[in-house]
């Protein structure tokens, strides 16, 4: 009897999961984070330009490390496509 009570909540669990992961997509990866973005390309950049100018009046050494790291990232993955 026990063990008929654990399949049963597991086989509920995992429909429960399923459905969860379907709701999930439509959040996440859908078509209109990408016509959002098709549509709005010059606000998106005109954004983050402006993100960038503030960072550089307000904290210029912030600026340095994210390009400081954004370089290795950049060396490392040219290792790996060397190797």
């Amino acid at each position: 009897m026990d063990i008929t009570k654990l399949v049963e909540e597991n086989e509920n669990l995992k429909t429960e999961i399923i459905e969860l992961k379907e709701q999930l997509k439509k959040y996440t990866y859908g078509n209109t984070h990408k016509r959002y973005y098709e549509k709005n390309k010059e606000r998106v950049k005109e954004g983050g330009a402006n993100y960038l100018k503030k960072l550089k009046e307000e904290n210029p050494d912030k600026l340095k490390e994210y390009r400081r790291t954004a370089y290795l990232n950049n060396k490392n993955k040219l290792k790996e496509v060397m190797l």
